[in-house]
């Protein structure tokens, strides 16, 4: 992939991907092509698709950790090269060290980015960002006497902790039971809320991308998958899990992920996607449908 300069209007994204596209050796095509996007700064974008149309190769590349074999991606003006602090990763797995305690884990990642604080700087620290996670009272424990749970908050607090500019999510709660997933749901949109954190995450379920992200990008199967549509969520962002069934665009948003998983995304593989994927605002015609309130006055 060649280096390329990075735009320079005024106007740009904080993250634009151009061309993206993915071979391997021995295969007779791309796992993806001319995968075209871009997020705000402060914006929550998820990612659905199949297996095998390269999420996570995407976010691979967002983060560094791998080459694309065309295309570009921009981050705040300056093209994506290599691993950076700026960007924070949680993987599926917590990638705890089972020999460190919760503070010494994230202590760890701290001094990686400001490696001249002292101690009682990196402490003060990592104890906010184990407090945004509710993780107080096990901050002296190992991974090893934690729940799933308990680790994967850890790595959440990790990787806020180096305030990255950017915050990518490889499906961090898809192992965890649905009680703990929604409550470690609830706790990263406020932390997100907190910090104006942007964010890009994997997900399997339609559900959590609903309730998470401002942006949905709807991957068509592979080979040669796309990102296909853009859908954006119109819902209020100050959404709640326990209430958020209730708004009149929910189903009709919901409706339209699942009839593209279920119904559109195969026809769409081998680069029948469009390159410029459409944006489209699925819950937008239910506001429209609903009848307007009528407020009722007592006449003296």
């Amino acid at each position: 992939m060649l280096n390329k300069p990075a735009p320079t209007s005024g106007d740009r994204p904080f993250l634009q991907v151009e061309g993206l596209a993915k071979s391997y050796p021995g295969t007779s095509g791309p796992v993806f092509d001319e995968v075209n996007f871009t997020i705000n700064r402060g914006e929550f974008v998820c990612i659905i698709g199949h297996s095998g149309c390269g999420k996570t190769t995407i976010l691979n590349a967002l983060a560094g950790l791998e080459s694309a074999s065309a295309g570009h991606i921009f981050m705040d003006g300056r093209e994506v090269a290599g691993p950076s602090l700026e960007r924070g990763v949680v993987f599926q797995g917590h990638a705890l060290m089972p020999w460190l305690t919760v503070r010494k884990n994230i202590a760890f990642a701290v001094r990686s980015k400001w490696p001249d604080w002292t101690n009682a700087q990196v402490d003060t620290h990592v104890q906010k960002y184990v407090d945004l996670v509710g993780l107080s009272a096990a901050i002296d424990k190992k991974p090893a006497a934690l729940s799933g749970g308990m680790k994967q908050r850890v790595g959440i607090a990790r990787a806020f902790a180096i305030e990255p500019k950017m915050l990518l999510l490889d499906e961090p709660f898809g192992a965890l039971d649905a009680l703990t997933r929604g409550t470690i749901q609830d706790e990263l949109l406020a932390i997100v809320r907190e910090t104006h954190q942007t964010v890009f995450m994997i997900t399997h379920d339609v559900d959590e991308a609903v309730l998470l992200a401002d942006k949905i990008l709807l991957m068509s199967n592979g080979p040669q998958a796309r990102v296909a549509e853009i859908v954006r969520n119109t819902m209020p962002r100050d959404r709640q899990r326990a209430t958020v069934h209730h708004d009149p665009q929910y189903y009709p948003l919901r409706n339209h992920l699942v009839d593209f998983l279920v119904a559109r995304s195969k026809d769409l593989s081998h680069g029948r996607a469009p390159a410029h994927p459409p944006i489209v605002e699925p819950g937008r015609g239910a506001l429209a449908d609903t009848p307007p309130t009528v407020t009722l006055k007592a006449v003296a």
